[in-house]
């Protein structure tokens, strides 16, 4: 790996239109010191590229992650203050990046073969917080996923009309439910998955969860 690092991360070797793709700024020195959409287009588009790079070589894992910075005004997506300055130039660098990762991934036949899965913790509240912030929504938050035996286009377990809480209580999709999917994907079957902990046996879903069939190609 330590052979083999210095030449993966380099990504100086791309041509400059794989680099314009991805939104990565060869000429700026010095960036504002307000969040701003084209330093985190660079900023993300570079652990994106990354991250093809990485996938191209055989790494089998690869983890991208998007507002890493907790200082003020916020680089992240916990935006309790004010989601517009905030949430917008993220979702402008998430955005191209993505896009470019996704588009790389195809044109070098990589896709079918690459599960990518879109993901948080939690979502916000459709109610303010402090007049410009929105507080957790633990309830009701979106995850996608393409590549990998994923159908596109499909919109699957849907909210209610102020994407407070899911629009079928009585049976939400939940994070069980992905992970069985991707598990299923990667050849698993989650019921039978187990490992040993604390003297007995569980499994990554613990007694929940259901492959959502309605998403595979």
């Amino acid at each position: 790996m330590q052979l083999a690092a210095p030449e993966a991360l380099d990504i100086t070797r791309e041509p400059d239109y794989v680099l314009d793709a991805y939104g990565i700024d060869r000429s700026t020195k010095v960036w504002p010191k307000e969040i701003n959409a084209a330093e985190e287009r660079d900023h993300f588009g570079r652990k994106c590229l990354v991250a093809r790079r990485l996938i191209e070589r055989g790494v089998r894992f690869v983890q991208v992650w998007s507002g890493n910075d907790n200082g003020f005004p916020r680089r992240n997506w916990d935006s309790h203050e004010d989601v517009r300055r905030d949430h917008g130039p993220l979702a402008l660098g998430f955005a191209r990046g993505t896009a470019a990762l996704i588009q790389d991934l195809k044109q070098r036949g990589l896709l079918d073969d690459t599960l990518v899965f879109w993901t948080t913790e939690f979502g916000r509240l459709p109610s303010s917080q402090g007049g410009l912030g929105r507080d957790h929504n633990p309830f009701c938050f979106t995850n996608w996923l393409c590549g990998g035996g994923i159908k596109p286009g499909l919109s699957y377990g849907p909210s209610d009309p102020w994407g407070y809480k899911p629009l079928d209580r009585r049976r939400p999709t939940q994070v069980y439910d992905l992970h069985a999917t991707i598990l299923h994907l990667l050849g698993l079957d989650h019921t039978r998955l187990t490992f040993r902990h604390n003297g007995i046996d569980r499994r990554l879903t613990d007694v929940h969860g259901e492959v959502i069939h309605e998403l595979l190609a």
